[in-house]
């Protein structure tokens, strides 16, 4: 094959698989003109080779003995380290970028992103470390060569140079320590700070229940007074319906729902001009922050009708957790009425609903239906409230009739004051529970945090970490919500559920005195 074709290395490459093509990755790899065989034993590597030697000699290739090398336990293969620990990076490589000086002009940078690049791998979160000096690379920037341009540089050269280290707990720490012969007072108290303030253990593992914050019930004394909305779906088309638009009363937890084609600001306007006609202008709507409910459109209404909308922590469905009970359990039933017909679900919404305005409710002690309307609802099963009516009929008194509806009205108050009792009962007692299961944690400000990402769920990201930070803490609210600054963008609010407490990512020094050295015993 001719020199200086563009083609060449990708047509060398296809007739190097063609010819070996079943012995790569059992026996062997090979990239281009370099050849690596492997086997599990010294046998079974001799008859791999002679495999290999038989097949270049059957298609007439020709090897230069001086390039070859036979029977090793570590080689450099593509630039890199190969042996039976892994992959590692091969250290003439690493030490010539390790001497070289500070880049003084853009090409100069890119030289050196180029060298550090090509074992990025071995470096966690290269492309962040790197990027003051990737700027440099953007058309039209000045070179100026900052601090963080000269931290971002050392800190590329000391992870290069530098091998990766792990350690164990706190009593296995020190005991390796102690079995090399060495031994302070101090010394499972430094092992803990050691451990504690390791940046990569950190940033490792997940969040529980017992990270969550004290519980704080918002309650409502009058009806109708709170609401929460929210939308349920995309579900399969039913009569041109995919989405449930759900709202609820927070006090007597009266559920409002409404079948809809989609779940965009015109239908949620609408949808709360019907229900302020039906039920009254609430003093405050509760959601999430779904485009359909931060928008121009749904502004508007909130201020013509007076109506505070409050938005509820990013990620943190607790905020809304009357909406959230409801929809898991609207979608409960409806998994179990639909059967195979799951096209029927927007028929089986008026009997869900009539079995939750009918089902007593714990905290309020009373159905839902028995608090908006003062009496109960009597179902079509009820043979002695039929019986009732009939006789009601035939004996029929206005009076008798209008003495009994003043009664029931005033039982209504009384009810409802009850039930507002019962909920803030009901609630004391929730949060005495939940807060007893979870860790007492105070952030403060200026505290440095991890940020818990929960929108990581894609299976690449199975060993990825899932904290981000460290983050510091600007200001501290009331109900568990706390104010966080970055670097290079604004201030965000999330709830203390999902960050945790940075300890700095630098073992402490320490100045240890009086060190005694013991021999080991043999």
């Amino acid at each position: 094959m001719p020199f200086g074709l563009c083609n060449a290395p990708d047509t060398f490459q296809r007739c190097m698989i063609a010819i070996f093509h079943d012995m790569i990755e059992k026996t062997m790899e090979l990239f281009m003109d370099d050849f690596s065989v492997f086997g599990d034993s010294f046998p079974s590597c001799l008859t791999n080779l002679d495999k290999m030697l038989k097949r270049c000699e059957d298609t007439n290739l020709v090897l230069n003995w001086e390039k070859c090398h036979f029977m090793c336990r570590e080689g450099i293969v593509l630039g890199h380290k190969i042996s039976k620990s892994g992959i590692e990076v091969d250290r003439a490589k690493v030490d010539v970028i390790a001497k070289l000086p500070h880049p003084i002009t853009v090409k100069c940078v890119r030289s050196f992103l180029g060298h550090a690049g090509f074992y990025r791998r071995f470096i966690q979160d290269f492309s962040k470390i790197a990027r003051p000096m990737t700027h440099l690379l953007e058309k039209e920037t000045p070179f100026v060569f900052s601090k963080e341009c000269v931290d971002a540089f050392d800190t590329l050269k000391k992870n290069l140079t530098e091998a990766p280290m792990g350690h164990h707990s706190v009593n296995l720490t020190a005991k390796k320590v102690l079995d090399a012969g060495f031994f302070w007072p101090s010394i499972y108290r430094d092992a803990h700070d050691m451990i504690k303030s390791c940046d990569t253990c950190q940033r490792q593992g997940k969040i529980s229940q017992r990270d969550e914050m004290p519980q704080n019930a918002i309650q409502v004394y009058e009806i109708f007074d709170v609401r929460g909305i929210d939308f349920i779906g995309p579900f399969p088309s039913s009569k041109g319906n995919k989405y449930i638009l759900v709202a609820v009363d927070y006090f007597s937890k009266w559920f409002k729902v409404k079948a809809l084609p989609t779940n965009d600001a015109r239908v949620v306007v609408k949808f709360l001009k019907s229900l302020f006609s039906w039920f009254g202008i609430p003093r405050a709507i509760i959601s999430d922050r779904g485009t359909h409910f931060c928008n121009d459109q749904f502004t508007r209404v909130m201020i013509k009708y007076g109506v505070t909308h409050r938005l509820a922590t990013a990620y943190h469905p607790q905020t809304s957790d009357q909406v959230e009970v409801f929809n898991r359990g609207l979608k409960r039933i409806l998994e179990r009425t639909v059967g195979e017909n799951r096209a029927s679900w927007s028929d089986k919404l008026d009997d869900a609903l009539w079995a939750f305005r009918t089902a007593f409710k714990t905290p309020i002690g009373c159905t839902p239906y028995k608090l908006v309307y003062g009496k109960s609802c009597h179902l079509l099963i009820e043979l002695e409230h039929r019986v009732y009516w009939a006789l009601k009929h035939v004996n029929f008194d206005l009076k008798t009739a209008g003495d009994h509806r003043k009664l029931q009205l005033n039982e209504l108050n009384k009810l409802r004051d009850q039930a507002y009792e019962n909920s803030l009962i009901y609630k004391e007692r929730i949060k005495k529970l939940h807060d007893s299961k979870i860790k007492s944690r105070i952030f403060n400000v200026g505290d440095q945090v991890l940020l818990f990402n929960s929108r990581l769920k894609i299976f690449s990201g199975k060993l990825k970490t899932r904290w981000s930070g460290p983050f510091i803490i600007t200001q501290v609210f009331p109900y568990g919500t706390v104010e966080l600054s970055q670097p290079n963008g604004p201030n965000f609010k999330v709830n203390g559920h999902r960050v945790k407490h940075y300890f700095g990512g630098d073992i402490p020094f320490k100045v240890v005195l009086d060190l005694h050295t013991f021999l080991m015993d043999k």
